[in-house]
């Protein structure tokens, strides 16, 4: 079953960002701590499947849920999965399957059943608990950044973060990219303060506004990004909050992002 989890490519690429544990001590007794592949095992097992962390199988050999939760949120503080996502994508820049000349941006709003920090009472269903993502992609749908914030932020509120937020892209010879040439959005993002401020960093901006007819040509490249959303969704431990700890989801968003990237170099690999 691990194998069918994590396979050695991917792995190979994760183990060197883990910290190393130090040598124990062999005159304390003590049980022997989860081989790290084992954890992550369970780790992606709870993201794909949505489980709850009690219920993950034995058979696994990925010790308890709880295990699994305190490693996560160690590689998550540790900033592992940030690295991993900045590696995969210098990574697809060097093999020429990043397009940083356009970018899209986008959020999708979902519920929060457990409560927590970081969500808000403004879904259209029933005024439940909810959170957002933001999400900034390439011209391809890559994910670039993503964000978790409260469901009641305002789209073009994230703009600007997300933008900043961008890691620097290494993979060919000059300068890392720090930021994309053109930032699409929709109605959502149109806002001229957000549109001097993209361009006084150097960024055009390409932003359908408010109150006029349908039709501006937008979607024809803009689906990307919905497309991407629903990839990170069809992990169902994103499709709905469980976490009343934001830096879990967070964690489980950049990992799903960093495997949004791997399915795209996989094929070449």
């Amino acid at each position: 079953m691990p194998k069918a989890v994590i396979d050695d490519a991917l792995w190979s690429r994760i183990e060197p960002l883990l910290s190393k544990r130090r040598a124990r001590n062999r005159r304390y007794a003590g049980r022997t701590p989860i081989p790290d592949r084992a954890v992550l095992t369970g780790i992606l097992f709870v993201l794909r499947s949505g489980l709850p962390w009690n219920m993950l199988p034995r058979e696994m050999g990925c010790g308890s849920g709880t295990t699994c939760w305190r490693r996560l949120v160690r590689w998550q503080r540790a900033g592992v999965w940030k690295r991993l996502h900045t590696a995969l994508l210098t990574e697809l820049r060097r093999r020429g399957q990043l397009d940083l000349a356009r970018t899209v941006v986008d959020s999708s709003s979902l519920r929060a059943l457990r409560g927590g920090i970081e969500l808000d009472r403004t879904l259209p269903i029933a005024a439940k608990p909810g959170s957002k993502h933001h999400v900034l992609t390439d011209a391809h749908g890559i994910p670039l950044v993503a964000i978790l914030t409260a469901a009641n932020r305002h789209d073009v509120t994230q703009l600007l973060p997300l933008v900043d937020a961008m890691p620097p892209v290494r993979g060919v010879i000059g300068r890392p990219l720090t930021g994309p040439r053109l930032v699409q959005g929709d109605r959502g993002y149109d806002s001229q303060p957000h549109r001097d401020q993209l361009q006084h960093r150097g960024i055009a901006s390409q932003l359908a506004k408010r109150g006029t007819p349908d039709g501006s040509g937008l979607g024809r490249t803009r689906w990307v990004v919905e497309r991407t959303l629903a990839w990170l969704h069809r992990f169902r431990r994103l499709a709905v909050r469980y976490e009343r700890r934001p830096c879990v989801h967070e964690a489980f968003l950049s990992l799903a992002c960093s495997l949004v990237c791997w399915y795209y170099l996989k094929p070449v690999i």
